[in-house]
């Protein structure tokens, strides 16, 4: 096993998921329940995202030759999400919290599907299925090792807000979409090229 690969991939999905700009949405939803209650939420939710993000990752193949997809329109795709997810990540809207507030105990959407499983994390998991599909098992590993420290960093998420504060989370938050906006045009030209190539 590549041990670099994997955790290069695994801080890349770590940063997508965005465990650190999802820490106030995540209270904002569940700030009407108990701290165990609301532990026994963020675990299962968690959990759900996992499984649908191993499902994508060991169908990547599959539905990607069902749709007809190629490899470069995937980076290209790929690249244009992350670009977008990282812009939201460095210039935050005021109220991105109110939009997922609702008066019933969430169950899979929104916490699960897309804070977590969102369609950026879906097509990178589908683009390292569909590129090196022999390594299989090294992306569950690092997609496991990113999962495990988005859970952590959400379960913890009431102490850490206390102790980093709006401002600290924000200014965290902003420098991992810096770092993503430099994987993202990386994975765009990466996309160009190999379309070039291909013609």
């Amino acid at each position: 096993m590549n041990w670099q690969d994997i955790a290069s991939a695994s801080v890349t999905l770590f940063f997508i998921m965005d465990p650190l700009g999802n820490i106030p949405i995540f209270n904002a939803v569940l700030s009407r329940f108990d701290s165990s209650r609301r532990t026994m939420v963020v675990a299962r939710e968690l959990c759900l995202a996992l499984i649908i993000l191993l499902g994508f990752l060991f169908a990547g193949n599959a539905i990607l030759g069902f749709l007809g997809l190629s490899q470069s329109s995937l980076n290209i795709a790929g690249g244009i999400l992350l670009f977008i997810i990282s812009l939201r990540m460095i210039f935050p809207k005021a109220n991105n919290a109110d939009e997922f507030e609702d008066s019933e105990e969430p169950f899979l959407v929104p916490l699960a599907i897309p804070l977590i499983a969102g369609p950026s994390t879906i097509a990178i998991l589908l683009l390292l299925s569909s590129s090196e599909p022999e390594r299989l098992f090294e992306w569950s590993i690092a997609l496991f090792l990113a999962w495990l420290g988005t859970t952590i960093l959400l379960v913890a998420s009431p102490f850490l807000l206390k102790v980093l504060g709006t401002r600290g989370s924000r200014a965290l938050e902003r420098l991992m979409g810096m770092i993503l906006v430099i994987l993202a045009t990386q994975m765009l030209l990466n996309g160009i090229r190999d379309f070039i190539l291909s013609l």
